[in-house]
């Protein structure tokens, strides 16, 4: 499963070379992720109200490899690489016309409302599969 999220920058996303600003790949990022969870019916607002899980990022591994700029149409791609019962690792590209300019790993975990690990919600799982 592949979900795709369209971003285009605004002039505040840039620095003062006019390409984007290295941590707002980042938001786009997580911004795509919210989408997809969204897309698979899982509802992080009363996943926490109900149950007390919300979902945080452990691991972000990055590759910063052309720089968009102001105006561009870029894609957030998100796919799964991997799921454990506690974690779940997913691929995140962001291209323009079909060319990755940033990629990144990124580990997600469950954490209950003490802030401890817990295993992956039910729905979460079931979604993915």
């Amino acid at each position: 499963m592949t979900h795709r999220l369209p971003i285009r920058v605004y002039y505040e996303d840039t620095d003062l070379a006019g390409i984007v600003y290295y941590a707002n790949y980042l938001k786009f990022i997580e911004r795509a992720r919210t989408e997809w969870v969204r897309e698979m019916g899982v509802d992080q607002s009363r996943l926490k109200a109900e149950e007390g899980v919300v979902f945080a990022v452990r691991r972000v591994e990055a590759d910063y490899m052309q720089p968009a700029k102001f105006d561009d149409e870029l894609i957030v791609e998100t796919t799964v690489e991997m799921m454990t019962g506690v974690r779940v690792v997913v691929k995140q590209d962001v291209m323009r016309d079909g060319v990755v300019l940033f990629s990144a790993l990124v580990t997600l975990v469950a954490l209950g409302s003490e802030g401890q690990p817990v295993r992956l919600p039910a729905v979460f799982r079931r979604n993915l599969h």
